[in-house]
């Protein structure tokens, strides 16, 4: 980012009021690495479906999944703060959302690209990296149509496999957007249909490693997959 450190600190705040304007919004404190993030979402996304344009509806079918963390993106976020080296990486989130996975990647020394398909989402990126003192780039994505023509060490996505439409457009988008070395970490919470698109990613070249891990939640915990692709050599 070029701008100065004041104007940042005044653009974040006017943006802090245009988002607060159009969404009731929650602020929430999470703890990766021993770093505190603070992470600025939407306090009910199910309050946006009145938003969504029927005939935008028709077209893409897209629901404001981006609104809300997800348990997949808080396990996702724990794994790069405590296993990965990202320093020097250049890396990809898609389905970013608000973003709290790139800002744990960017913060450990990547630099990151943000992307959803949602441009609303893409306000709160701008907005959260500002807030935790981050610098990432961000821009809108649709895998079904990639348009970027830079390649990537290191992609994350986490809770993108909940659709089946959407499964081959995931698989062709990380032969895409990685580089021919590169790994692709998706985190997802044992859906059924994240059989299916490892099935269709190894048939599309790329070998899988599964890991096990869980989210605390308040009631029961949240048992989540972090599938690691990468290219069959």
């Amino acid at each position: 980012m070029s701008s100065s450190t004041g104007n940042i600190s005044r653009e974040s705040r006017d943006l802090y009021q245009e988002l607060g304007a159009e969404y009731d919004l929650d602020e929430r404190s999470y703890s990766f690495g021993g770093r505190l993030f603070s992470v600025l979402s939407v306090l009910d996304s199910y309050a946006l479906l009145d938003r969504i344009d029927p005939e935008e509806f028709v077209k893409d079918e897209q629901m404001p999944y981006w609104a809300e963390i997800w348990p997949s993106a808080v396990t996702l976020s724990n794994f790069i703060a405590d296993e990965l080296d990202m320093e020097n990486k250049r890396v990809i989130e898609i389905g970013a959302g608000v973003g709290l996975v790139s800002l744990v990647a960017a913060s450990k020394g990547a630099s990151v690209l943000a992307t959803d398909y949602s441009s609303e989402a893409l306000r709160f990126v701008r907005y959260n990296a500002w807030k935790n003192g981050l610098e990432l780039d961000h821009e809108r994505l649709d895998w079904r149509n990639v348009q970027c023509g830079e390649q990537f060490d290191v992609l994350f996505a986490a809770d993108v496999l909940y659709e089946r439409v959407n499964l081959l457009p995931i698989a062709n988008a990380l032969d895409k957007l990685l580089k021919p070395d590169g790994r692709a970490y998706i985190a997802d919470p044992r859906r059924s249909l994240a059989e299916q698109f490892l099935g269709i990613a190894s048939e599309n070249n790329f070998s899988i490693t599964s890991i096990a891990r869980s989210y605390p939640g308040k009631d029961q915990g949240v048992h989540v997959n972090i599938h690691m692709l990468e290219r069959k050599r």
